[in-house]
């Protein structure tokens, strides 16, 4: 085994995943390939895969925290040679197909990590020295008796090796082929000699038996000429192919959550019987049998604090073009892993933060981001080749790059925030971030706008709304009570710290614009109604009629799930005296 070629190091890290308590089997993506390295050109005339490229050469980008590096390492696992590939796959779903055998730990597979940096990097030509070498040395102490030297191509190398055995062909596996375009230090000649390198590397070679390449960006934009137009691209918001092995589905959450519940009771159990604690604890798949009394007393008092619905809240929200809908994986393990629903979306630089994109060009796009942080999807023509332009200066170009690095979903020509964790991000930005104007306006007095509303304090609400209609936007002029919703719900976006604001909500016998239930329940809650040239006190009439306080009250001869009192609000808008009124009223219990 070397460090690139059949490497180990594919194989252990797939192997502690699959051993971990939160593993999802996505080993069917397998059968998938297993035909194109046996006879490509029988799986190309089979079906509709002839879109320009060669079968052997397979691309898949999605964002980041996909599963993109885990199916990577499963790939390189199942054919690398390993004598312990078939027993590892033997147990998956993959283990029941009938070519099986003839393929678990049977290629030369090359395996590279191309975000790995060599030290102290400042130059592409250390960085791909790096990469070099190490093929290099592999192919030198894996096929001695050819003259392979320090001073030829890796192509080269490996065109000396398959002339010499037919048989030396290779699976390569590719991880984050574009992590070099991030770096500070990379020029656009660096950028060509890249795709260069890896066209000459791989591109009409013998030796290729497959290639199998992922990363966030289409290669495109990256190579505009034919250098690496052998690739067969499947994006997440372009291509069906490949849509349900990137991310969880709402089954594979489904499934996992039925253990995090086992986990948690069989975690209670364990400690409560002491000393058979180990029976207890396989069967409830409990991982915990080598624990000690402390941790068996820490278990004891350890409360279940995640909810399917929250993780769907927290999670969710992201479409394929199959129209799958799918969580953030490695979110979803960390909340369960942790238990505890937050955000472990990571930042590693510019790219991972939402005003990178949005500086970019603010007054095309804070009209629109406005209207996605109230709720309201957004028509976009989203390209994600535009995504690897580096200026980003169109909306349809920032809003393509959102996409693409996970930020906003696309669904059917709309954009959308996809889930809380990601609306908390863009939440911070727009309490920050001066340059956004009413938005930030807005939001950075919504923690006062919403004391004032617990208090009853009218006159600090309807000044509120009114700093911001100066603007020349035309969100602002309120055609459609929507307008108005946006701006209100900019008006309380700090009360979603300590309630959950559900806009449209079924309530008593109709839908309410916005119902506050809070977090803690001994807090007030607060039902909200939006007029446009119409008064507030029309607006909590309509709260009373339809009865919309129901949805405190709970079941029939159950306790209130709320003690707090029940504020109703009304907003009005005169259209033709531009004037916000407000009514806050306490409903009788």
């Amino acid at each position: 085994m070397g460090i690139c070629l059949n490497s180990k190091m594919p194989f252990d890290n797939y192997a502690k995943m699959a051993a971990s308590a939160y593993f999802v089997d996505k080993s069917l993506l397998l059968q998938e390939l297993i035909p194109i390295v046996e006879d490509p050109m029988a799986v190309l005339q089979g079906n509709d895969l002839s879109r320009g490229g060669d079968i052997r050469y397979v691309c898949i980008t999605r964002p980041r925290r996909f599963g993109k590096t885990v199916m990577a390492h499963m790939i390189a696992s199942f054919f690398g040679k390993n004598t312990k590939s078939r027993e590892l796959f033997a147990n998956l779903a993959i283990g029941s197909h009938p070519r099986f055998d003839a393929h678990a730990g049977r290629h030369n597979v090359i395996f590279l990590s191309l975000n790995e940096m060599p030290r102290n990097c400042r130059s592409y030509e250390r960085f791909i020295d790096r990469v070099q070498d190490r093929l290099l040395y592999d192919l030198k102490e894996s096929f001695p008796d050819v003259p392979v030297t320090d001073d030829i191509p890796v192509w080269d190398a490996m065109r000396l090796i398959y002339e010499q055995n037919e048989d030396a062909r290779f699976i390569f596996v590719l991880d984050e082929w574009d992590f070099i375009f991030h770096r500070n230090f990379i020029t656009e000649q660096d950028r060509i000699d890249y795709v260069t390198f890896l066209s000459n590397l791989l591109k009409d070679q013998p030796y290729v038996e497959m290639a199998y390449m992922t990363g966030i960006l289409p290669i495109a934009k990256y190579s505009s000429g034919s250098e690496l137009n052998m690739f067969c691209e499947y994006t997440m918001a372009n291509e069906e192919k490949f849509s349900d092995c990137f991310g969880f589905t709402e089954e594979e959450v489904d499934r996992l959550y039925a253990i995090y519940e086992r986990q948690i009771k069989g975690a209670r159990s364990c400690a409560a019987q002491g000393s058979g604690k180990a029976d207890i604890c396989r069967k409830t798949s409990c991982r915990e049998e080598e624990t000690g009394s402390a941790d068996r007393e820490k278990n004891a008092l350890k409360k279940q604090r995640v909810t399917r619905e929250g993780l769907r809240i927290w999670y969710d929200g992201y479409h394929t073009k199959a129209g799958i809908r799918v969580y953030n994986p490695r979110s979803v393990v960390y909340a369960l892993s942790n238990n505890n629903l937050g955000s472990y979306w990571t930042s590693s630089g510019p790219y991972d933060e939402i005003f990178f994109y949005t500086e970019k060009n603010i007054d095309a796009v804070r009209d629109d981001l406005a209207l996605m942080i109230a709720g309201t999807p957004v028509r976009a023509n989203v390209r994600e080749y535009a995504a690897s332009s580096m200026e980003l200066v169109t909306r349809d170009e920032i809003f393509s790059a959102m996409v693409v690095y996970g930020f906003l979903n696309y669904d059917d020509g709309f954009i959308s925030i996809p889930n809380k964790e990601l609306m908390d991000k863009f939440e911070d930005m727009v309490k920050k971030e001066k340059s956004l104007g009413y938005i930030h306006r807005l939001a950075a007095s919504s923690q006062r706008m919403l004391f004032a509303t617990l208090q009853g304090d009218t006159g600090t609400m309807e000044t509120i709304l009114s700093y911001v209609h100066d603007t020349e936007s035309p969100l602002l002029m309120y055609s459609h009570e929507t307008e108005l919703s946006v701006v209100v719900n900019l008006a309380y976006l700090s009360a979603r710290d300590t309630y959950r604001v559900e806009r449209e909500d079924e309530a008593g016998t109709g839908f309410v614009d916005f119902i506050f239930y809070p977090r803690r329940p001994s807090d007030d809650c607060i039902i909200l109604e939006l007029k446009v040239d119409d008064t507030p006190r029309n607006a909590i009439r309509q709260i009373k009629e339809k009865k919309y306080a129901l949805a405190f009250k709970g079941k029939t001869a159950e306790p209130a799930p709320y003690t707090g009192r029940i504020l109703a609000v009304g907003i009005g808008y005169s259209k033709k005296d531009k004037v916000h009124h407000c009514l806050v009223e306490e409903l009788p219990d």
